[in-house]
């Protein structure tokens, strides 16, 4: 069975944050059932492409069933105070703030020294790649493997359903994708996920292809980059792969 895991495992704080940016969530007043359920689907879709899952997240999905069920039962209250007045989410909201700050803060460090970065020194010169702008010359942000799994999962629910298969029994290879997906990128600048599964009805070639999209960004062969919206992803070939 093919397996794979990414360095760029962000933690399930970020994931937490993420279904929050989503959905417009209210990050003091979080409904714990609907991220919950959110959080372990998405826990269940790693787990089917056979990615590694960190012991962080089945922790955490722990910590989010256990606040849940606090939540459902009743606290008498404790030194004449209301027993309305204990909320059990306050250390995860605790816990996403401070990692929101410091995800903030790490950002704008990141951009400055991106920035550093086109300053040359008088008669240095070096070449290096160029920033990947799209054919609309609209800002474009690099995803993180939630939004990639996202998109997966908008695409995975528009196809009709067949007889479940392991990878290995699939009618293609991950080779084969891959060499796919580059052969598209020599005749375009970038092209959709969506896009080059185009005519496809199998869901198994579905999961292949996606995993021959994880294995080349972890080989740094290929750039993701995400626009508008999550039910989509858009690759471009990395300068010198």
């Amino acid at each position: 069975m093919f397996r794979i895991s990414l360095d760029e495992f962000e933690g399930p704080l970020d994931l937490l944050l993420f279904f929050i940016k989503r959905d417009e969530l209210d990050i003091y007043n979080i409904p714990v059932s609907k991220i919950t359920a959110d959080f372990i689907s998405y826990i269940s879709e790693v787990r089917i492409l056979n990615l590694e899952i960190a012991a962080e997240f089945i922790y955490m999905a722990s910590m989010l069933m256990s606040i849940k069920a606090n939540m459902l039962l009743p606290r008498p209250a404790e030194d004449g105070s209301s027993a309305d007045e204990f909320d059990p989410r306050t250390e995860l909201v605790q816990r996403l703030l401070e990692y929101k700050r410091i995800k903030e803060a790490s950002t704008a460090l990141d951009q400055l020294a991106r920035e550093r970065e086109t300053l040359f020194a008088r008669s240095f010169f070096e070449e290096f790649e160029p920033e990947v702008i799209d054919e609309l010359d609209e800002p474009v942000n690099r995803p993180t493997l939630y939004h990639l799994m996202q998109a997966y999962k908008s695409v995975l629910e528009n196809m009709p359903r067949t007889m479940t298969r392991s990878v290995s029994d699939a009618p293609v290879t991950v080779e084969e994708q891959t060499l796919l997906i580059l052969k598209r990128l020599e005749a375009e600048v970038q092209v959709s996920f969506t896009s080059v599964l185009e005519g496809i009805t199998e869901r198994i070639i579905l999961v292949v292809t996606f995993l021959a999209v994880l294995e080349m960004c972890k080989n740094r062969r290929i750039i993701v980059l995400v626009k508008d919206g999550h039910d989509d992803f858009w690759i471009t070939q990395r300068a010198g792969a």
